[in-house]
């Protein structure tokens, strides 16, 4: 064994033995590491919900496509056993730490050892063993993932133990060592930041008992206090120290934060120092969240602990490093940790990086929660534990005590002692009985700081959720919506900091490249995955089976790209709102779980993926802390319309700006400008910079125009449409119907040309589905109400585009049409303007396609434009028309064949 510093590393090779319904399973295996890495386990079974509120989703199947599968599974006892020898010196206190476990038992020469601090999944796990130890010893650590003593419903559903996503792995992690004390040392030294001072409070552990004075050092300055304790555990406050010129933590610096550095020494102890950080976090006093006297702007990504390769969080520095400058580089300043405390290497590496840490309890009830003894018992512990053990962290500003928790009385009761306590352990601090508690239906709880969540009772504070319910894909998009009217109705009862909570979970059709990064097993249990992609190698199959191989690639980019431009729209309507303090997104990374969640601009390896809107460059352009806004009603205009432009600037930065805003339309080769001087915009607030107006009759139509708006170095764009004013009739040559009456047919078979264009109901195409402009809510497997519609994939170079601008995707212009009914298709028909269906139902869809029917030519539309009267709705149709007239037989001659009986199959309830 080798010693540090006092601490014994017991790292290497143990012998363990698990067993399950009467197989037993017994082999070293090598340890900080947990079974799944050592090649032990059992075959893995999906055998329970992945939520209460879930339906029972086992499969028939040996294939688990609802999330990843694990290479090897095990839930109860695994015994650890190793043996050591050990000098023990005189006067000596001898402490068995590990750093991150399960439920744990120690026994130690036979003698079983009571745990020195409460045991938690967030904190490391103490046992004095200073009594029992020989100079050759036997250890065994009996380590049980089942939590027969904890509470086992919550835990599992939570993301420190669920199979969806971290896994609930049984092993040890982390440093797994012996550390010496003296017979009375500083068990801990807590530091509290205040804004003119700072103090620390010191716990104590003695034997015997111990009286002297206990010093405090940081750099030139020194205090002192002389305590008496009994035997024991005691808690000592040592005098404030006043700020001396310290540099204030921060995020977004340009370079690392560097900690202060305090050191603690006594009569006969040993000398221990800590680190930490000169920062004031918290309520500003006006309802907003700010950081050292100045305002901001919570930019936060919900981190559901989905580390596939391993199946738990890093344990060191170096991986959370690259994890936290990949979130930085999407403009994320603070993480969220989904009903999990990650190991305190995150912390360590978001101090010197500058990234606020909101982690949560490991609890994810939505029934009763903290109810009954065994929950109160664990999670008060757990909450105690957790605020102590990194209280040093000045990235580590704010926690919830879980995810979207319900309980009653008697939970509520119990929140408000866990409210009181976090606060006398420090109140430097924010914190709060829940994440989005009782889905936001009981509105705010006066008790906590802070408000998370994605409703204030009826009234929504983001763009889309399940059922598809929010403003998205029901008002007429533009850049005027914002959440002021929920704000205005919470600030009437609650008046501390609100922010958005789980904003996008938009769907984005699977990249197969990902399966790549699962590495094969190659016998090397460090090297490998302990998933298995079994979830996402099925919809491959599923697709090359389904006959979507070829377009998948296309799919990918547009489903992607449709989805960012959600996620954006959630961004800046966060923005608009002047009352709100921040938002949170789920999530720029894939969820593996819960039917297969893949809502990521980056997939679970933190990989961007394949389409341009997926890197951070991109997505920062609005996730930062200084964002140009503007306001205009819509994104689609007449040619003889003037354009009315609101410009606001979202201050979140550091210092004030002042300057001229310059707005400009750009199309074609035409551009116009327009110029706003002595603009004001104080720091921390939404400030209006004036408005501007462009007349739109020098622009070519139908095109695609550019508004930019740019502060100095702060810019940002959007896309505006303009269309000629028409009057679309179908050409005389063309017969347009809303069936496939008779007059069609005989029209086909005499080498005629039809329009079929049914009217928008079930009735009239029993084959479709109700699209809609977003892709799906979350996943299908989880949401199996949705309609299963993932936008539209649009042949941009087909020539009916000519008069029609877009890309292959769905984009603001399309809102209209992509709310209409989409029609299933009897086979894989080459489409003008496809319809994306879930991966879980792979379904070829179409809104518009053409092709040879019997003699003729027919073009089938699910679009009705002739119901709808807006700019893109007429030019759409008129381009249709002119694509309609100019068809000649040649044209239609190379075309794909449309069975007649197929054709009617689509219209035909069945």
């Amino acid at each position: 064994m080798r010693e540090d510093q006092g601490n014994i590393s017991l790292h290497g090779t143990w012998n363990c033995t698990i067993s399950r319904d009467g197989e037993t399973q017994a082999w070293s295996v090598t340890l900080p590491g947990t079974l799944d890495q050592n090649q032990m386990g059992f075959p893995d079974h999906l055998d329970r919900p992945w939520h209460p509120d879930a339906a029972v989703n086992c499969q028939d199947t040996d294939v688990i496509t609802s999330r990843l599968t694990r290479k090897h599974t095990f839930t109860g006892v695994a015994k650890f056993t190793r043996s050591f020898s050990f000098e023990k010196r005189a006067d000596e206190r001898v402490f068995l730490e590990v750093e991150r476990a399960r439920e744990l038992t120690v026994i130690l020469n036979g003698h079983t050892i009571p745990p020195f601090r409460p045991q938690t999944l967030a904190t490391p796990h103490v046992f004095e063993v200073t009594d029992a130890l020989l100079p050759e010893n036997t250890l065994t650590i009996l380590s049980d993932n089942s939590y027969p003593s904890w509470p086992k419903d919550d835990i599992l559903d939570s993301s420190m133990a669920t199979d969806e996503t971290q896994t609930n792995w049984n092993g040890l992690l982390g440093y797994i060592r012996l550390r010496r004390e003296r017979e009375t040392f500083a068990e801990s030294i807590r530091v509290l930041p205040g804004k003119d001072a700072f103090h620390a409070e010191v716990t104590l552990s003695s034997l015997q008992g111990w009286q002297g004075t206990l010093w405090l050092c940081t750099g030139h300055r020194e205090v002192s206090l002389f305590v008496s304790m009994a035997p024991g555990r005691a808690e000592f406050r040592l005098p404030e120290i006043p700020w001396d010129g310290e540099d204030m933590w921060e995020i977004e610096r340009d370079e690392e934060n560097r900690l202060l550095e305090i050191t603690l020494s006594g009569d006969g102890l040993e000398e221990k120092s800590v680190s930490f950080g000169r920062r004031v976090f918290g309520d500003a006093g006006d309802g907003r969240i700010s950081l050292n006297g100045r305002g901001i702007f919570l930019r936060s990504e919900a981190n559901c602990a989905v580390f596939p390769d391993t199946g738990y969080p890093p344990m060191d520095e170096t991986a959370w490093e690259k994890i936290i400058r990949t979130y930085q580089a999407y403009g994320v300043n603070c993480l969220r940790f989904h009903s999990h405390v990650p190991p305190e290497s995150a912390f360590s590496v978001a101090d010197r990086l500058g990234m606020l840490m909101q982690p949560e309890l490991d609890c994810w009830n939505p029934k009763n929660a903290f109810e009954g003894e065994v929950r109160q018992r664990y999670y008060m512990a757990e909450l105690q534990e957790t605020v102590r053990f990194l209280g040093n962290h000045p990235s580590f500003v704010m926690l919830t005590f879980g995810n979207e928790l319900h309980a009653g009385e008697e939970g509520h009761a119990f929140m408000g002692r866990m409210l009181l306590s976090a606060r006398e352990i420090d109140p430097t601090r924010l914190y709060a009985n829940g994440s989005n508690p009782h889905y936001g239906a009981l509105g705010c709880d006066a008790d906590s700081d802070f408000y998370t969540s994605q409703s204030f009772g009826e009234r929504a504070m983001r763009a889309t959720s399940a059922g598809m319910q929010g403003y998205l894909n029901h008002e007429i998009p533009g850049t005027e919506h914002q959440y002021s009217d929920a704000m205005q109705a919470l600030r009437k009862t609650y008046k501390k900091p609100v922010f958005t909570f789980e904003i996008g979970q938009y769907e984005v059709l699977p990249d197969f490249g990902e399966l790549e990064q699962f590495a094969e097993d190659d016998g090397d249990s460090w090297t490998t995955c302990v998933t298995r992609p079994d979830n996402l190698a099925h919809v491959r199959s599923q697709v090359r089976d389904k006959g979507f191989q070829e377009i998948w690639p296309r799919q990918v980019r547009a489903s992607g790209a449709l989805a960012a431009l959600c996620y954006r729209e959630e961004v800046e309507a966060a923005l608009r709102t002047p009352e709100l303090s921040g938002i949170s997104l789920l999530g720029l990374q894939d969820f593996p779980g819960q039917g297969t969640a893949l809502v990521g601009l980056m997939n679970t390896h933190l990989e961007p993926k394949p389409f341009p809107e997926a890197q951070g460059s991109w997505f920062h352009q609005v996730y930062r802390s200084v964002v140009p806004l503007a306001r205009f009603q819509r994104y689609t205009w007449y040619a003889d319309e003037e354009v009315r432009v609101r410009l606001q600037l979202a201050n979140y930065g550091k210092s004030d700006w002042q300057g001229t805003c310059v707005c400009t339309l750009r199309g074609g080769e035409r551009e116009e400008k327009r110029e706003i001087p002595g603009c004001i915009a104080p720091q921390g607030r939404l400030s209006d910079l004036g408005s501007v107006a462009f007349s739109l009759k020098g622009f070519p139509s139908p095109q695609k125009l550019t508004l930019a708006v740019r502060c100095g170095e702060h810019a940002l764009t959007w896309p505006l449409w303009v269309y000629p004013r028409l009057q679309p009739a179908c050409p005389a040559s063309v017969y347009e119907t809303e069936q496939l009456d008779a007059r069609a047919i005989q029209v086909l078979r005499d080498g005629g040309k039809v329009y079929l264009t049914p009217m928008q109901s079930k009735e009239s195409m029993p084959r479709s589905i109700q699209a809609q402009f977003s892709t799906d809510f979350w996943s299908v497997g989880t949401f199996p109400f949705q309609e299963g519609g993932m936008g539209q994939l649009i042949d941009e170079d087909h020539p009916l585009f000519r008069n029609f601008p877009t890309e292959e995707h769905t984009n603001w212009q399309w809102w209209r049409m992509a709310n209409r009914r989409a029609m299933i298709l009897p086979a894989h028909w080459r489409s003008i303007i496809g319809e994306m269906d879930s991966y879980l139902l792979l379904r070829p869809m179409a809104q518009l396609f053409e092709g040879r029917c019997l003699n003729g030519y027919l073009m089938v539309s699910s679009l009705s434009l002739g119901e709808m009267e807006a700019p893109e709705c007429r030019c759409l149709q008129e381009a249709i028309y002119t694509y309609l007239a100019s068809l000649q037989a040649q044209d239609i001659r190379g075309m794909q064949e449309l069975p007649l009986e197929k054709v009617q199959g689509i219209f035909r309830n069945t």
